[in-house]
């Protein structure tokens, strides 16, 4: 498909390109001073769309690129790529930080740490601060104040402070991909030293005294065990339908674009993971109905857990280390866990090692018995 929007004459077209996945991708075709370029702008369309909720995010979007080819065609008729610095002065900081974080609410995870640092900034600084505001000295202040900031009774911790100030340089590094700003500060201003972050997951134990309780939220319980059995994201598993799970000579298989990483995954899973997806629906329909972002999901998830007599902080996240670390304890080679985690670099997956390392247990093993009373 390869559609455009606006006059010919205009040097900022807005074209659609069908992706291999189904979506429609939504990208700027360019000519500036008889150089064409390419745009592309982390849009999409849904092919088809039967929701009413479907065609309410393709209008969105599709409402977003045009704004962003009238704000090109402007940059170009204004012979500069990239907004007056008027228009930086005007751009309020908050406002465009919130939206970011407004696009991640889906991504269970993702979305709280751009909620909670969104609620940090409103703390640090003015409602009416603009790009203008934020430079090196800005985010220097900003990570003084994590450094005194506490949640709850306590400071924060390394780690937290660390991902806080990369959702700022996130948001940063988008704005200049919009032209808001020309030059991203943060490149001048490191981020904290990321700390070794504790991995909660659960035993192949705990996961069977999980599965003989009782949880108040069927489909959540369904979806978590989903992805202990899996290792599939939260947001995957989210926005997974019948479409994407199809049988090959008797093997079920997934295939779907990871939210994270954008890259495309075929991931077989065994016929207990089949079952809880439950009984085949129609091919636009989620896998797991009604499942969405909530606090009171999160609180639901620790009580079943303290249900089933398990004293460990879980999250829906704890889920994919479970697989992972579970894939390690059964022995399956490291290569093979990383591709079915749908890591692109095999270091990320040789943190779980760390977690469950057996050359360290043996050797413990080895102490010989001194008949300690």
């Amino acid at each position: 498909m390869n559609t455009t929007t606006g006059k010919a004459k205009d040097k900022v077209k807005l074209r659609q390109r069908k992706m291999p996945s189904g979506n429609i991708s939504l990208y700027l075709d360019v000519i500036d001073k008889g150089v064409r370029t390419y745009e592309y702008l982390k849009l999409y369309l849904i092919d088809n769309p039967q929701t009413a909720a479907e065609k309410r995010k393709n209008k969105e979007n599709m409402q977003l690129a045009q704004t962003v080819q009238a704000q090109r065609t402007v940059e170009l008729r204004n012979n500069e790529f990239g907004f007056k610095n008027l228009l930086i002065e005007q751009t309020n900081f908050l406002s465009y930080f919130k939206k970011l974080t407004d696009d991640r609410f889906e991504s269970l995870g993702n979305y709280g740490n751009w909620e909670s640092t969104y609620r940090h900034l409103i703390k640090f600084c003015p409602l009416n601060t603009t790009f203008k505001d934020v430079d090196s000295d800005f985010l220097e202040s900003f990570k003084k104040y994590l450094n005194k900031a506490k949640s709850g009774q306590s400071l924060l911790s390394q780690n937290t402070k660390h991902s806080y100030y990369a959702k700022v340089k996130a948001c940063l590094k988008q704005a200049v991909k919009d032209r808001i700003i020309s030059v991203n500060p943060a490149e001048s201003v490191p981020n904290f030293k990321a700390g070794d972050p504790e991995r909660n997951y659960l035993t192949i134990e705990e996961v069977k005294l999980l599965i003989k309780t009782e949880c108040k939220m069927p489909m959540t319980k369904s979806a978590f065990l989903f992805s202990c059995m899996t290792g599939v994201r939260w947001s995957d598993i989210l926005k997974m339908t019948w479409k994407m799970v199809q049988v090959h000579n008797g093997i079920t298989r997934v295939n779907f674009q990871q939210e994270k990483t954008e890259g495309q995954e075929y991931l077989d899973i065994n016929p207990q993971a089949v079952s809880l997806m439950g009984e085949r629906g129609s091919s636009n329909d989620r896998v797991f109905p009604g499942l969405k972002y909530s606090a009171w999901q999160n609180m639901e998830i620790q009580r079943w857990v303290m249900a089933a007599d398990i004293n460990k902080d879980i999250t829906f996240h704890c889920a994919r280390h479970t697989f992972a670390v579970m894939m390690i304890e059964l022995d399956t080679e490291i290569y093979t866990v990383s591709k079915l985690l749908g890591h692109r670099d095999l270091k990320t997956t040789q943190i779980y090692t760390k977690v469950l390392d057996k050359t360290k247990q043996k050797a413990i093993n080895k102490i010989p018995d001194f008949s300690i009373d």
